[in-house]
């Protein structure tokens, strides 16, 4: 098993461009979601395809960063359950949105803990961790809304019901990364002048 000093500089910058590019793909999402994808279901559903397959992607790109898939087996896992989902949604949307809720609600929840899991997993060596903890946490819960959404023959769900919780993804990735790019500016002062306390 390889294993990656996530706390060096260079690993610290890669997880500020990963949570930074996690927050921007999120922040369009969310716009697209609202004022197209509302507007037009079948885009709806494209956008909501889009959203696993983006999440498998980022999941296997930062494993690679972070030492390979065998040092992340958390982030393996919701890499291959990301793309499971892709497939999933696909099938669902050729019967209805409650079906494709359902979908996403399974996948919000495992995805959730697989986060959260991760970011445990790095909490002693990696820093702006607990965002990822609060992100994980809370996507097992919106998981939970959206089966109780999809289990509701009263309701109408569509993709701006999704729009919230890729919102508060957008918000905790964009937490995590301001964190790093503070802690990055803190250092670079520190060497710029070795006198100056470090935060």
């Amino acid at each position: 098993m390889t294993m990656v000093d996530e706390s060096s500089p260079s690993n610290s910058e890669w997880l500020k461009r990963y949570f930074a590019a996690r927050a921007f793909f999120s922040a369009l999402w969310v716009a697209s979601a609202l004022v197209v994808g509302s507007a037009h279901p079948i885009i709806g559903i494209g956008l909501i395809i889009s959203y696993p397959a983006w999440d498998s992607l980022a999941n296997y790109v930062d494993a690679q960063r972070s030492g390979g898939l065998r040092s992340n087996p958390t982030q393996m896992l919701n890499m291959i359950v990301s793309a499971i989902v892709v497939l999933a949604v696909a099938v669902a949307a050729t019967r209805n949105f409650h079906a494709v809720i359902a979908v996403v609600g399974v996948w919000a929840t495992l995805a959730g803990i697989l986060q959260l899991s991760t970011a445990a997993r790095r909490w002693r060596s990696a820093s702006a961790q607990w965002p990822m903890i609060l992100s994980g946490a809370q996507s097992a819960l919106a998981g939970l809304f959206f089966l109780a959404k999809a289990n509701d023959p009263a309701s109408s769900p569509g993709v701006a019901d999704v729009a919230p919780y890729a919102a508060f993804g957008a918000f905790y990735f964009a937490v995590a990364a301001i964190m790093l790019f503070r802690k990055s500016g803190v250092r670079n002062s520190a060497v710029g002048d070795p006198g100056s306390e470090r935060a």
